[in-house]
């Protein structure tokens, strides 16, 4: 018995270490990409849509291209909070209401999970490099285009 143990043991930490890559991979997965515009300025916006995708998000990206961020779309309004468990990159998210307009942006801070809601119902958020939105002159107010219907 003594000889079938520390076998088990290490058959368990060689599956573990082959399973790194996958975690990984999966910790960096991108998702589709669609161009959205704020003013005069093209965003590159990986979509999530579905729980499973708004739920991983930005999670451990180590960093993000100046115009790109990813935009979350939601089937219906809601009172919508983000959080940066897990996010080291430091985000600003504007919240958007169903015609594309921009209700709130907060600033969040990395590896946190203080809540940052919408102000009121919204049907998107759009996470972008903090101060993105500032340096841009992108205001509550201001529209987003090219978001992609609901479900």
């Amino acid at each position: 018995m003594t000889m079938t143990r520390p076998y088990s043991l290490l058959a368990s930490l060689v599956v573990a270490i082959l399973a790194l890559p996958a975690i990984a991979a999966h910790a960096q997965q991108k998702f589709q990409v669609i161009p959205l515009t704020a003013g005069m300025h093209v965003i590159q916006a990986e979509l999530v849509a579905n729980d499973r995708d708004r739920q991983q998000g930005l999670m451990f990206r180590e960093k993000m291209g100046s115009n790109e961020g990813m935009v979350f779309v939601f089937d219906a309004p809601a009172t919508v909070c983000m959080w940066m468990k897990n996010t080291p990159l430091p985000l600003s998210v504007a919240f958007i209401d169903e015609s594309g307009k921009i209700v709130n942006i907060e600033d969040m801070k990395p590896q946190t999970t203080e809540s940052h809601c919408a102000k009121k119902p919204i049907r998107y958020a759009l996470e972008m490099n903090q101060g993105w939105f500032k340096q841009k002159n992108i205001k509550p107010g201001s529209a987003i285009g090219g978001l992609p219907p609901a479900k």
